[in-house]
């Protein structure tokens, strides 16, 4: 991650920091909703991971498929329109979206976060 500078000003608002995890079928979708959600400062950071197996069962089958996660750093005042947007781009029919409650972490990381999100 590149460095950067907060101002001693720059402190932690109330801490509802979140990651969105979802899973998506190849790179190119990936790619789009990681970029649709920083270009609408709807997430500080989006990790894109290493293609992974998920086996599942749906309508009845066991389906093996090779998925993308993403991790996406942002905040619960922004939750809704993630989820949003996740649901216009994300192809499947019933995508998994879960979040994860940050209870902390590197403050200067933290304060990174909701200067990237202002």
């Amino acid at each position: 991650m590149a460095e950067h500078h907060l101002s001693k000003e720059h402190t932690l608002k109330n801490n509802n920091h979140i990651v969105v995890l979802t899973h998506v079928p190849d790179q190119i979708v990936a790619e789009r909703i990681a970029n649709a959600l920083i270009k609408a400062k709807l997430a500080a950071c989006v990790n894109i991971g290493a293609a992974c197996q998920s086996i599942y069962e749906w309508k009845g089958a066991i389906e093996t498929q090779t998925e993308f996660p993403l991790h996406i750093k942002t905040n619960q005042d922004c939750y809704q329109n993630v989820e949003a947007l996740i649901l216009k781009i994300h192809p499947y029919e019933l995508p998994d979206i879960i979040v994860l409650n940050v209870h902390g972490g590197y403050n200067a990381y933290l304060q990174w976060v909701n200067f990237t999100m202002a």
